[in-house]
């Protein structure tokens, strides 16, 4: 029965359907959001680096994008790119069939509008996808016109066109009570298993902290999620206004924990949005807090503390210390499972390799701790969309309008 599996906490919508009948049940889902589309319009937000169009994924994510039939708009976040290249970026997006924005985040107009929130407070207080995607959202509440509104990454080798129809699906139909929704899908590839950061950092460490500190509606919230640093969610509009996105890249869990803070759990589910999955792999980086899955396994670390912390729980350097020497004999207990699973679907897997990604993760774990205490009162997430219209009124009409000004020089 494991095909019908719910926790009960949310809910699990799955894709019973296989070879011709994948086919045949994308063009009922399609032609039922071609249908709601007309009250109901559909916004994807892609949020880009520059380098991400020479790439792999993204000319074929376009390309699958095309074959829709149900979107709206598409409004583009693009990082890292000069005058140049943002208007061969511009002219690669504008192979899209359907209507869309660039946001030029480093242009001097949206760098300027960058500079006027950061004299209140209320910037993104670095670069990344976290800002990113904050400013496209303020793109799409600026617009005005999107009911639902999705958002994926730009490095999906395997990227077909019903992954967007099933991540939509959910919040766009009517009849339907979600408000939020989360993809996942097998993290397998080229005959190993991938997710490392999911599978030997995230999981492990919510069974520590759930036996360290005790059970918490939290920890079972974020427990029942199959792959819980997936890049793709899509959301009701009325959410948009008052989400907080977290400024490092504690993205997914950040906003993970903002859904089970606001909204009941029956309003979000998680879909299942394709057999295979596989993107752009961060490198390790042993030497560097600064980057790779080093970085990101001390930013997902300070989420989880941080949204615990919030909920009355008590952390000393000894709760660190129980929760990594937890953490570390769960996670080599996990890698014994994955190594045997491995073997029973002929997939190599190496556990030396998996072993020091634990050790170096265990350290991290102190490394998250110790930041928590030398800044207790840091404000990880980047102001809300409500409280910078609240502080400026037009702000949101100058942005759009500057928005609209770049795509129309581009566009020369």
């Amino acid at each position: 029965m494991g095909s019908f599996y719910q926790n009960g906490i949310v809910a699990n919508l799955h894709d019973f359907s296989y070879g011709s009948s994948s086919e045949n049940n994308y063009k009922k889902l399609e032609n039922e959001l071609v249908h709601f589309s007309k009250d109901n319009p559909m916004e994807l937000i892609l949020p880009s680096l520059f380098s991400e169009i020479n790439g792999s994924a993204l000319p074929n994510i376009v390309n699958e994008i095309n074959k829709t039939k149900f979107l709206n708009h598409v409004v583009v976040g693009l990082d890292k790119s000069n005058s140049q290249e943002s208007k061969t970026a511009f002219k690669f997006f504008d192979q899209l069939k359907i209507p869309f924005s660039i946001l030029w985040n480093d242009g001097p107009r949206l760098m300027e509008l960058d500079e006027e929130l950061k004299e209140k407070g209320l910037a993104p207080r670095e670069f990344g996808k976290g800002r990113n995607v904050w400013y496209c959202i303020g793109m799409t509440l600026a617009r005005g016109e999107a009911e639902s509104v999705a958002l994926h990454d730009c490095d999906i080798l395997t990227y077909e066109k019903s992954l967007l129809a099933k991540l939509f699906y959910p919040v766009a139909n009517p009849f339907f009570n979600f408000q939020f929704c989360k993809g996942y899908y097998p993290r397998v590839a080229d005959g190993k298993m991938n997710g490392r950061v999911s599978r030997l950092l995230v999981f492990p460490l919510l069974l520590a902290m759930e036996k360290t500190i005790g059970k918490s509606e939290y920890l079972d919230f974020m427990k029942s999620f199959r792959y819980p640093l997936a890049g793709e969610f899509s959301f009701r509009k009325n959410l948009l206004p008052e989400l907080r996105i977290p400024s490092d890249w504690g993205l997914e869990i950040g906003v993970l924990s903002e859904m089970q803070r606001n909204h009941s759990s029956n309003r979000i589910c998680q879909v299942d949005l394709a057999q295979k999955y596989d993107h752009k792999h961060q490198d390790l980086s042993e030497n560097d807090d600064n980057s790779g899955l080093s970085r990101m396994s001390i930013d997902i670390t300070k989420a989880l503390i941080r949204k615990l912390a919030t909920q009355g729980n008590i952390f000393s350097l000894e709760t660190f210390r129980s929760i990594k020497a937890t953490y570390y004999r769960t996670a080599l207990d996990m890698i014994d499972i994955y190594r045997s699973d491995a073997k029973m679907n002929g997939l190599s897997f190496d556990s030396h390799t998996e072993e020091k990604t634990v050790e170096l993760f265990a350290l991290n774990i102190m490394k998250a701790g110790e930041t928590f205490f030398e800044n207790p009162m840091e404000t990880p997430f980047i102001p809300t969309w409500n409280r910078v219209v609240s502080a400026i009124p037009d702000f949101l009409d100058r942005f759009k309008s500057s928005v609209e000004l770049d795509n129309a020089e581009l566009r020369k």
